[in-house]
């Protein structure tokens, strides 16, 4: 069998958990839980799989609608992944950074991002993003102001921005773009993920809930894209 040449950077919308709880009698939350234990798995078997940057949309600007209470569950779930998170990343070496607009978030809560992000920033294993009160439109929103701030005091001149301008005004700054998107649970959409950043990124679709990904199901989402007639990013052979 030809070995598998390997995503540099894979990119995951996390969907599913909460009708993978519904089907078995039990609460969303539940899902979510379980989920966050799957993102560990998941982390740990992309790196030994020889992938080295790892994105996942853990929370969106749009999820801030959902019931009142599943929304509370979830910045429990939130504080509790920081430490369960920085804990792993001592242990594996991963390098952690969250995107997003963390001004809205509690303090609690970004100052948990802060410190973890602190004490990862030299670690040489799995580059590790978690996207929280994350939106593609408000990410490329924000750029656009810091870009306008720029131009409004004089420092860059209108025909001086470049994509390269935007890019390193994005959340992702310095982060090669994502060559793998995977969705999970069935959904064929990008729900405002990454939207500057998935320009060339070939997609993967599964039925499978979050919650059952499992590193064979990774594997087959490398695989299909192995298939994949890449024509960006990457050098032909023959």
């Amino acid at each position: 069998m030809e070995e598998l040449r390997m995503p540099r950077h894979v990119a995951i919308i996390l969907d599913g958990n909460g009708r993978w709880a519904k089907a078995k009698g039990m609460p969303r939350t539940y899902g979510h839980t379980q989920g966050a234990k799957t993102v560990e798995v998941i982390c740990e078997e992309a790196y030994k799989m020889g992938i080295s940057y790892l994105t996942v949309y853990a929370f969106s600007t749009e999820n801030w609608k959902r019931p009142s209470d599943e929304v509370a569950a979830l910045m429990k779930l939130l504080r509790n992944y920081m430490k369960t998170c920085l804990k792993t990343a001592e242990k594996n070496r991963m390098c952690v950074r969250v995107i997003g607009d963390k001004t809205g978030l509690d303090e609690d809560i970004r100052k948990r991002i802060q410190e973890l992000e602190e004490a990862t920033k030299d670690n040489d294993g799995l580059h590790f993003q978690i996207a929280i009160n994350y939106g593609g439109r408000d990410e490329i929103r924000r750029a656009v102001q810091k870009i306008a701030e720029q131009a409004a005091g004089g420092n860059v001149a209108p025909e001086e921005i470049t994509e390269q301008t935007i890019s390193d005004m994005l959340d992702t700054h310095g982060l090669p773009e994502p060559d793998l998107l995977i969705r999970t649970c069935g959904e064929q959409r990008i729900s405002n993920f990454l939207l500057w950043q998935l320009a060339y990124t070939e997609f993967y679709f599964t039925p499978v809930a979050w919650p059952d990904f499992s590193k064979e199901e990774l594997l087959k989402a490398v695989e299909a894209y192995n298939q994949r007639d890449r024509r960006y990013g990457l050098v032909k052979e023959g």
